[in-house]
This record gives structure tokens, sequence and C-alpha cells, in this order.
């Protein structure tokens, strides 16, 4: 389970988040939704321990990031592209990151056919479209086997069979028990998959709920996101 209870982040003189707070739980999928610059990011970097909040914590299974042994085999993440340098191969990379973890050689393999990458494992990831480059950031999220999912903007360069794939591996996931974690700026691109969004702009939790709740009142998914977040459709 993720929980992030009343975080506060500043910079400078700007409050980046406001005493954010929602839950991710387990079997569920949660979609974590706001226009560029809401705060999503910021959010994710902190639950993920890259960055301090100056008030309140953010918690997996009621620990912080920093403090989980091992821990890409209790959270697999993707924050801003694979992670991958683009001189290396996808199989050299998710090498190296497996064992930075103790995770056995042969969930290599297992990961890149998972996400459709095996064909392309020995091709340098300057060469990879986007949406390839998002696959290999699954695969690593994927190699520790974890519980918990945490997706920065994971269909971002997918194409429909991408996007549907990703969906299929989301709700797979969530169905089994695990816990999901995704962020979008779009809310049709995760409607048919989330079971619960988190809606956020100008660094404030404007609505929590399912999907059902959150767009109670309005005519469609696209008119609940835009009136909540004070866009124009």
């Amino acid at each position: 389970m993720i929980s992030i209870d009343q975080v506060v982040k500043r910079r400078g003189s700007r409050t980046v988040l406001d005493h954010v707070g929602f839950a991710a739980r387990p079997g569920r999928v949660t979609a974590f939704l706001g226009p560029n610059g809401a705060g999503k990011s910021s959010t994710l970097r902190i639950l993920l321990g890259l960055d301090h909040p100056d008030e309140g914590q953010a918690l997996i299974d009621g620990r912080p990031y920093r403090a989980l042994p091992d821990p890409l085999r209790t959270v697999g993440s993707m924050l801003e592209g694979s992670g991958a340098h683009r001189s290396r191969t996808a199989r050299n990379h998710l090498a190296w990151v497996a064992r930075s973890n103790g995770i056995a050689k042969q969930r290599i393999s297992e990961v890149l056919d998972e996400v459709g990458l095996t064909h392309d494992a020995k091709l340098r990831v300057g060469k990879y479209s986007l949406g390839m480059g998002q696959r290999l950031g699954v695969a690593a999220a994927l190699l520790g086997d974890p519980e918990v999912l945490i997706l920065d903007e994971p269909v971002n360069g997918l194409d429909p069979e991408g996007i549907r794939w990703i969906r299929g591996l989301l709700r797979r996931h969530a169905d089994s028990g695990g816990t999901v974690l995704l962020s979008s700026h779009l809310m049709t691109e995760v409607a048919d998959v989330a079971d619960d969004l988190v809606v956020i702009t100008e660094g404030k939790v404007v609505s929590t709920g399912t999907v059902a709740e959150v767009t109670a009142g309005y005519g469609d998914l696209e008119e609940a996101f835009f009136a909540l977040t004070g866009g124009t459709r």
C-alpha cells in the first residue's frame, strides 16, 4: 500500500505541493491525474526517495522508500523514461539494474519477453523509439517482481497496441493483489484501467475517489478532468 500524508514541498517562495494526501491500495489501479506542472512528478520523486518533503510523509508498506531492503523487490518504478544510457543495450541496462539488487539473470529474459523487447534486446537504447524506451522502463520496473508499481506517464509514446498492452499488464498486476499507481495528464488514457482517481492541480489534490465518484455529474471523463483542473476543452 502507498500512503501520502499531508506532503508539502516548497522551492524558494513557491509552494510546489500543498498538503497533498491520498492512498493507493492493493488490488487496485490508482491514476494520479493532473495537467503538466500540477505536481505529479514532484510527488512521485518524494515517494521514491529522490526528494525530501518540507512537511508530511510518503510511505510504501508503512516505510519510506529509503528504508526498504532490496527496494526493487518491493517497488518497481519508472520516472522520466527508461533511465538507460543511450550507449547501452537494453539487456546490458537490465543486467546492471538486476545486479544492483541481487536479482537473478534469468529474470532479465523474462521481463524482456513480457514487454515485447526480446528481439531488440541487443540494440543500443539510443536507437530506440520513445515507445520502445517506455517498454524498457517498464521492464526495469518489473525486474524484482515487486508488489508495488509506480509509473510516471507510462503510455507516453506508445501506439494504440502499446496502450492496450500496458493497460492489460497493469490490470493483471492489480488483479493479482498488487498495488499500481500511475500518473497521467490525460484522463481518457487511464479511464479504462483505473479503479481510483486522484486529481491534482497547482500542487493541491482537488478530487479523490473511484472513477464513478470523481466523474459524477459531468457529461464525460474529459469534461470532469477539465472542470476539476480549471482548464478549458
